[in-house]
């Protein structure tokens, strides 16, 4: 790209204001003290949110990734200017009260990179990240900044290897459950343990951190051909430089996330994540960054998505592969060109480097290899991998993994948990039985607070060997690991006087998938007289961090946001 004659000043949309003209000499002098020369300070300045962090192995190794973004930066004439957030590990929380902070920091990550970009001035933004918040917090803050943004990801871990198999961190939370109920010794388990997660990178399964890998890319906001690159991968720093010049052809073009983050491309992001088999997560997710960037998006569009989307893959936690996998099937690109080929994208939706996502699958050639990726007419499935179920229990709706389970229909009685470690616990003592529905309530966005995941206890129930004769519902969230048949994001929550707050133990509820329904089998005015029985409960949290969130925080039907 030649910028030899071009007036740099010009894409300064945002940073004139910080480093042009003589009343600006002081902060000319801040810049200059952190290494900016006479010409530096006619380029357009862009940010580089970089989400490395020591507490996981999902962002370990980013900031390799995110020098190599300023690299590309400084060589496509823009000043990068790089700077930290924060991430959290799901994976070393789960199962504890730490847990109930995951969900808070996907606001934490939108804010504070809002934050600086804001106060800076920036022309532009690229993020690089990995785990789960990570994206989503990232797109959140794109769309409300509205400035030319890249998202760049840092990848998915390998798998491990025991006993001759493929194993990951999801085998693990299983393995807890199978020793529990002594199927397997506490040597086995820790030489699970040593092998399961042999280096850098996200969870390796179609997890949450690859789901919104792969739907930011069929958004349109990544680099084509991206999202499936594992972690150890040098092809990650070469996608890294390209950023570089995407930004500055945006920057020339006037092209801003709105202009690609419309209600098309949320559709092909959710159907693309049906399918896969994404993590449930997606829902709150992709709901979330719709409001940032005021697009009318509602939780019934999964829905009607999910009917009309066949299932794709044969991914974990549902399946045998992972994303490495995929990478080596093709692709993303190969499951979008399906889709695409089948007339289920919208394909004129344009993407970051000003091509539509039609043309850029044009040169996609590789076929489904019909045991990773599926071909559409040789589906698993004829629908997707998401369910949205309603009833009496779930007036705002609550949300189900259908893939990976053909626990498609239940009836059983109530066993009430307020809280999911009493829950954990009574699945590992054995107070489970065949056909009973787990209730975990009291974990929704403000009755947490944070929607905690339930990993533990749905991975200890299908280690346990229930997986397929129980039921679980609750008004938190589970990890995109989790397989079976649980159903979360159970709306109104309890904390609001929600129907899941008025069960009680013993109560027959069902659940039938086909007809999208999830009840309580009481009659209305016995729920009714409970309703006028409830009393809200004190917040678990009076200061910091979760008191805010808790105070702030909307409905999971909504997707749980605090603006």
């Amino acid at each position: 790209m030649s910028t030899e004659t071009k007036d740099l000043s010009l894409l300064k949309h945002k940073s004139g204001i910080v480093s042009l003209g003589p009343d600006r000499a002081p902060a000319r002098s801040m810049l200059r003290a952190v290494g900016l020369g006479d010409d530096d300070m006619e380029k357009p300045f862009v940010a580089v949110a970089n989400l490395a962090s020591d507490v996981t192995p999902c962002n370990v190794h980013l900031t390799r990734i995110a020098e190599r973004a300023k690299e590309g930066l400084w060589d496509a004439q823009a000043v990068p200017f790089m700077f930290g957030t924060i991430t959290i590990s799901d994976g070393i929380s789960m199962g504890t009260e730490g847990m109930k902070g995951s969900l808070v920091s996907r606001e934490v990550i939108a804010d504070s990179i809002e934050t600086v970009c804001f106060t800076e001035g920036m022309d532009g933004l690229v993020v690089v990240a990995a785990c789960d918040k990570n994206m989503p917090g990232a797109m959140m803050s794109m769309a409300r900044l509205n400035i030319p943004s890249v998202f760049v990801y840092g990848g998915a871990i390998l798998p491990g290897s025991y006993a001759g198999q493929d194993i990951n961190i999801q085998d693990m939370y299983e393995a807890v459950g199978a020793f529990a109920k002594c199927q397997i010794s506490i040597d086995e388990l820790m030489d699970m343990e040593r092998a399961a997660c042999p280096g850098e990178g996200a969870c390796s399964g179609m997890f949450t951190a690859n789901t919104m890998a792969s739907a930011i890319e069929a958004m349109g906001m990544s680099i084509p051909g991206a999202a499936s690159i594992p972690a150890v991968d040098n092809r990650n720093l070469d996608v890294a430089h390209e950023a570089g010049k995407y930004i500055y052809s945006m920057l020339e073009r006037g092209v801003k996330p709105r202009d690609i983050m419309t209600k098309d491309a949320f559709e092909n992001a959710i159907r693309l994540v049906l399918s896969m088999g994404g993590s449930t997560n997606a829902v709150l997710h992709l709901l979330a960054m719709a409001r940032e960037a005021e697009v009318d998006l509602t939780i019934e569009d999964f829905d009607r998505l999910s009917l009309e989307t066949p299932y794709l893959t044969d991914l974990r936690p549902g399946g045998k592969y992972v994303m490495s996998d995929v990478d080596r099937s093709g692709g993303v690109q190969v499951v979008l060109k399906e889709l695409l080929d089948a007339g289920l994208l919208h394909g004129d939706a344009v993407t970051i480097n000003g091509k539509t996502i039609g043309e850029n699958l044009e040169g996609v050639t590789t076929k489904p290899d019909e045991k990773v990726i599926y071909s559409v007419s040789n589906a698993k499935s004829s629908t997707g991998g998401l369910a949205i179920l309603k009833g009496n229990l779930a007036p705002e709706g609550a949300v189900m993994k259908v893939t990976g389970t053909d626990h498609h229909e239940h009836e059983g009685p109530a066993k009430v948990y307020d809280g999911e470690r009493a829950a954990f616990e009574a699945v590992t003592n054995g107070e489970i039985d065949h056909g009973d529905v787990l209730v975990i309530r009291y974990e929704g966005p403000k009755g947490g607070p944070g929607m905690q995941e339930m990993l533990a206890v749905t991975g200890a129930i299908m280690g346990a060997g229930l997986g397929e004769s129980t039921l679980l519902i609750t008004d938190g969230r589970f990890s995109g690991a989790t397989r079976g048949p649980m159903i979360g994001h159970v709306a109104p929550e309890a904390a609001v006087g929600g129907p899941i707050g008025l069960i009680e133990e013993g109560d027959t509820i069902s659940m039938d998938v086909g007809s999208r329904q999830l009840n309580v089998n009481i009659s209305d005015e016995e729920l009714e007289s409970r309703r006028q029985k409830w009393q809200p409960r004190k917040s678990n949290y009076e200061r910091g961090v979760l008191a805010k969130y808790a105070k702030l925080v909307s409905s999971a039907s909504v997707g749980a946001v605090t603006s």
